[in-house]
């Protein structure tokens, strides 16, 4: 009878448990087990080897069973096979260890486990020994909601002890505040199986509770078997995961928001033919949402706000627009600032890792600044990402799916590179379906003016200031050559406004444009050839720092080295533009 009684719980229990002794030999199991590892009845299952039906598990049985911990009752294992979690636990029978108990669950259930159970004597003792070792709780109630039974790991879960509980109703238990709920009793009430969420006040404990009622031969409930899983941690890791999902989400949106800010300050100033031409095909290529964009352009010619402007007219504009300055990340970084990487890929990682900014650009868009910077190292690997349309992680084993239209810009040459073999041939195939060339703005003069208008009014607000232009300013502006581009007259404006004294900007704009060349030209008359050259190595470094802004920018403009601009730099006294 007490045999039966075991065996009906066991039954009852929602997950899966495989009894096996201490030779890895089958001695019984579920019906649940039955179902998942497809055997006909007990009958064929009980006596065969443990690895005819859990060749993955097995392995860790009889390790588990070698084990100080399993012979001294302490021992637990919990791991994850190809579909379902199983857990392994010691069978302690009067005090010796007689085999191992599994349960196996799918995750979708929040169930881990199973328990690890050995050799028996006595039927009834082996699937007592059972329901004693089993991690998750179980109580039993009759047919009159009393409870007749309840193990230790529902001891352990509830803050009670069984000589308190058994013998006492399932209403009494509900009064005393134990629990919030009652899954027995809606059993007892609703005679079917049912699963909910119960608080446990005593211990601050979730269990996932699933009652299931047993009936008897004449079709009476003569028991509910309550299953209880703590599940406190796993919602726990669920709130984590939705909060790290917010944060993570809402990083994507304010980055973007950044990024998407010059251009929203400033919208694209287009008074030439050139320039209206050019955001003509633009705006045709982002409603295509196509990807494989060459920006071309000298520095300083608005390459990235093209880039931001085509985002803002693709279909793709409510996603992130991400972006990486090939020149500003350092070689050992680039990779992973790309492709993210996984917990303990390298030394100093992050404990929990990093997505990368491809990952974080997924279904908007992605863009490579200064694309010809880009080491050599990582041009393959960004080759195979466009081709697969995939990436992994650096220390990561699992592909994922890129979604994000690539836009790349340079000033430089790329063909003359691919020639000299300094970027690869396929990648700029792949990167240059479609080319838009930036004009530089001494090619568009008409655009000088609205340009200088507009950065004026900027840069007024911005310092409270009422700075002008005058007839003169515009036409000292419109004869100069700009070899900085928009971000030189950007500058340019930006210092008459904070510092001119003059509201009218006239000697401004011949000092600044006009007389560095008259100074050299006077200045020079009785100095050394050293100190000649020195003046004009300064006054190129000053031309220099007005047209761009970091030292590799002014590296590229005066085509010396960046280290030979910081040197050049120190030595005249100049800080960095």
């Amino acid at each position: 009878m007490q045999h039966e009684l075991i065996q009906h719980i066991l039954n009852c229990v929602s997950y899966a448990v495989v009894v096996v002794d201490t030779k890895c030999t089958v001695i019984n199991m579920n019906n649940v087990a039955l179902d998942f590892l497809e055997r006909r009845d007990r009958v064929t299952a009980v006596g065969i080897a443990a690895e005819q039906i859990l060749p993955i598990a097995t392995p860790y049985i009889k390790k588990g069973l070698a084990s100080d911990e399993f012979k001294k009752g302490t021992g637990r294992i919990v791991k994850r096979g190809t579909e379902l979690f199983f857990e392994i636990t010691p069978l302690i029978i009067e005090g010796n260890l007689e085999g191992a108990v599994v349960s196996l669950q799918k995750p979708s259930r929040f169930e881990e486990l199973a328990v690890e159970l050995s050799s028996f004597q006595d039927m009834a003792n082996t699937l007592q020994a059972i329901f004693d070792s089993s991690s998750d709780g179980i109580w039993v109630t009759n047919g009159e909601g009393v409870v007749t039974q309840i193990n230790r790991a529902s001891e352990d879960l509830n803050g009670v002890k069984t000589t308190g509980i058994v013998g006492k109703s399932i209403d009494e238990v509900v009064e005393t505040g134990l629990v919030d709920v009652s899954v027995s009793k809606e059993v007892l009430e609703k005679k079917r199986q049912i699963s909910m969420l119960q608080n446990i006040t005593k211990t601050g404990r979730q269990l996932l509770c699933t009652g299931t009622p047993v009936f008897d031969n004449g079709g009476r409930l003569s028991m509910v078997v309550v299953n209880e899983r703590d599940v406190t941690e796993l919602l726990d890791l669920r709130e984590h995961l939705r909060a790290a999902r917010e944060i993570t989400e809402k990083a994507r949106k304010e980055i973007t928001n950044l990024n998407m800010l010059e251009l929203e300050q400033g919208a694209f100033i287009a008074e030439s033919k050139s320039i209206n031409r050019l955001l003509a095909s633009a705006l045709k290529l982002a409603q295509l949402e196509v990807s494989g964009i060459l920006l071309l352009g000298e520095s300083g010619t608005g390459k990235s706000m093209l880039a931001k402007l085509l985002h803002q007219h693709s279909p793709r504009a409510s996603g992130p627009f991400l972006a990486i300055n090939c020149a500003a990340v350092p070689e050992q970084l680039f990779e992973a600032e790309l492709f993210g990487y996984e917990k303990g890929a390298f030394t100093g990682a992050r404990e929990s890792g990093k997505a990368g900014l491809l990952a974080l650009a997924d279904g908007g868009t992605f863009f490579l600044d200064e694309v010809g910077e880009m080491p050599s190292s990582i041009q393959a690997k960004l080759l195979k990402c466009i081709d697969e349309k995939e990436f992994t992680p650096l220390g990561g084993s699992t592909p994922k799916k890129i979604n994000c239209v690539i836009i790349a810009a340079t000033n430089k040459d790329l063909e003359k590179q691919v020639s000299k073999r300094l970027f690869r041939k396929d990648l700029f195939y792949r990167l240059n379906v479609f080319t838009l060339t930036i004009p530089p703005l001494r090619e568009r003069v008409e655009d000088i003016f609205a340009l200088a208008t507009s950065f004026l009014n900027k840069y007024n607000e911005r310092y409270g200031k009422f700075k002008v232009l005058s007839p003169k300013s515009l036409r000292m502006l419109q004869n100069y050559s700009f070899p900085g581009n928009i971000r030189e007259l950007d500058s340019l404006i930006k210092k008459g406004v904070a510092v001119a004294e003059e509201d009218v900007l006239d000697v401004y704009f011949e000092q600044s444009l006009l007389g560095a060349a008259e100074a050299e030209t006077v200045s020079t008359k009785g100095l050394s050839m050293q100190e000649a050259l020195d003046m004009v190595e300064r006054e190129m470094l000053n031309e220099a720092r007005r047209a761009c802004k970091t030292t590799r920018e002014m590296a590229s403009y005066l085509k010396i080295s960046q280290p030979s601009v910081v040197r050049k730099l120190k030595k005249y006294g100049l800080g960095a533009s």
